[in-house]
Order: structure tokens, then C-alpha cells, then sequence
């Protein structure tokens, strides 16, 4: 029997993660090719957020352009993965079997938590795609009991990939080098995810927002942590799989649960 992909959350940084060289975006354009080749890959996008869980039953989705003020090129950048209604519906029986209903959106084209590092990791587009939303209104319970619905997925060749930021201060993201050195308080946040994640400290992640040092100033708003939990819960034994820093407030740090 194959090894089962890991689960993976990844920090998707700004659109120009696809046009400016750096360490994330090496890590990204190296990682599809290390792993064992999925059937289809399930993105937990922190960019869809909805009240209740939603999956992308698209076929053919279209990109959402959903960011501004950005290089031209990125606009005209494509991805045309197919999507998969199939796997789409499978989803969403696996989360009723465990109590939660899930809308299917058959229109919902891909936003850029899916697509921009999706285009690193699988540049020719053709393993099909099903997004699925986040709700910033749940607890990171919730999210990571959705995780566990998933889990058998995997054992079908599934990858979860689970898309956020491990930092996301937009306030201070704002008007600094891409270069420019971590602040303290998100240094520290990252210091303290990525012992929580490597010792398998599920109690303290869960409850980030009282045990991670400075968690609401990192994280003024959840849905870019919440994806995280998704792949906890999908997997086993965490792991650090990449760590670095853009715009000095943007952790782009990457888990692994195999």
C-alpha cells in the first residue's frame, strides 16, 4: 500500500508570491514534485467564507481575481484545473455522516488561496480541484472535527491542503519590504505555532487565542488561521515543514500532518 499523503496547511502570502523569487516560493514550486502524485486535491481555502461548510461542485472552474492594487501580469495569469463534482458530493456526505450539512456551490470559481499556490505546486493544472469555505464564526473545533471528516480521503489518494497564513496582520503588512525583518509579536507567534505543531500540542492550538503569545494581534480576524485546523484534524503527527517570513508581519510557515 502507497503512504498516504500528508495533510498540509500552507501560508499563501500576497498574489506576488508567484512572481517574486523567495524561500516560500521555492519551498511551493519544489513540494508537488516531492510528494507522491495526488488523485485529487481538496484546497480549505481561508478566502471562502461562508456560514456553513460549502463545496466548489464546479467542473470547470473559472479564477476570482479577489485582491487589488496588484501587478498587471497576475490578472492575466490562468489555472485551468478541472474540478471534480464527484468528489465534491463525496465531501459532502462525509460531513453530514458526522453531523454537519454542506451546501454544494455549482458555480464558484477558484480565488487565490487555491490557485496561487496550487499554480507553484502543480503548474500544469490537471489533477482536479474541489475548494472548500471556512467559517470564521466556528471554533477552531469545529474546523478540525471537518478535518476528521475528511481523513478518509486520504486513504483514497486525496492531498488536503489546507491554504491560510500562519501570521496575518494586514495593518502591518502593509507599506514594508517583502524583505523586511519579522516584527516581535509575529516572530513570537511563530516561534510558539511551530512548537505547538512539532510537539503535537492539539489542547494549545486549539485554544490559540488565550495560550499563543499575542494571537489577536497576529490574528485580528480567524479565517486565515482556521484552515490550519482542517489539516490538523485530517492527520496525525505534525511537523514543520517550512519557516520564513515576508513583509516582517506574514509568517509564511508550512505543517505537515502525516
Amino acid at each position: 500500500m502507497k503512504p498516504l499523503l500528508p495533510a498540509l496547511f500552507i501560508s499563501h502570502g500576497a498574489p506576488t508570491l508567484l512572481t517574486e523569487q523567495g524561500p516560500t516560493h521555492a519551498f511551493l514550486a519544489k513540494l508537488g514534485s516531492e510528494m507522491e502524485r495526488p488523485q485529487a486535491i481538496v484546497c480549505i481555502s481561508a478566502h471562502w467564507n461562508t456560514s456553513a461548510p460549502m463545496v466548489n461542485a464546479a467542473s470547470r472552474p473559472d479564477l476570482i481575481y479577489d485582491f487589488g492594487g496588484f501587478p498587471d501580469e497576475l490578472y492575466r495569469m490562468t489555472y485551468p484545473a478541472p474540478g471534480d463534482p464527484a468528489l465534491a458530493e463525496r465531501i459532502a456526505l462525509l460531513l453530514k455522516d458526522q453531523g454537519m450539512e454542506a451546501g454544494r456551490e455549482p458555480a464558484r470559481g477558484f480565488d487565490h488561496g487555491a490557485w496561487v499556490p496550487l499554480k507553484l505546486m502543480y503548474p500544469g493544472a490537471d489533477i482536479p480541484v474541489v475548494e472548500l469555505s471556512v467559517q470564521p464564526r466556528q471554533t477552531p473545533a469545529h474546523h478540525a472535527a471537518i478535518g476528521a471528516a475528511l481523513r478518509p480521503l486520504r486513504e483514497q489518494g486525496v492531498l488536503i491542503l489546507a491554504s491560510g497564513s500562519a501570521t496575518h496582520n494586514l495593518k502591518d503588512f502593509f507599506g514594508r519590504a517583502v524583505d523586511s525583518p519579522p516584527l516581535d509579536y509575529a516572530r513570537e507567534f511563530d516561534d510558539w505555532l511551530c512548537n505547538a505543531v512539532g510537539t503535537d500540542d492539539r489542547e494549545s492550538l486549539l485554544d490559540y487565542q488565550e495560550k499563543g503569545p499575542h494571537a489577536l494581534v497576529n490574528h485580528p480576524t480567524p479565517e486565515h488561521f482556521l484552515p490550519l485546523f482542517v489539516a490538523m484534524g485530517a492527520g496525525g503527527k505534525g511537523k514543520v515543514a517550512h519557516r520564513a517570513f515576508t513583509y516582517g508581519a506574514i509568517s509564511m510557515a508550512a505543517f505537515a500532518w502525516e
